[in-house]
């Protein structure tokens, strides 16, 4: 399973972005510059990338950091699948 490829279509589909709609890659900007992005969608993307990769977040784990962008939020992934 590749990773980046998975959080990129958590990212469309929650967001309801079509693929075509906005170029999205790794040094993409997230919180602040994607109207779609507000707080629950932010807690509908944790809540699929739990499903998805099954692991468990912790409110306390996330912060604005964490969904500066793309790369920073395939980068959180990946640390919750190594741990």
């Amino acid at each position: 399973m590749n990773v980046d490829d998975e959080v990129l279509k958590i990212l469309r589909s929650t967001l309801g972005l079509a693929a075509s709609s906005l170029a999205l890659g790794p040094d993409s900007p997230l919180l602040g510059s994607i109207p779609e992005l507000d707080s629950m969608a932010v807690v509908a993307i944790l809540t699929a990338v739990e499903e998805k990769f099954g692991v468990s977040i912790d409110d306390d784990e996330v912060d604005g950091r964490t969904f500066a962008t793309v790369s920073s939020l395939t980068r959180f992934v990946r640390s919750k699948l190594d741990s």
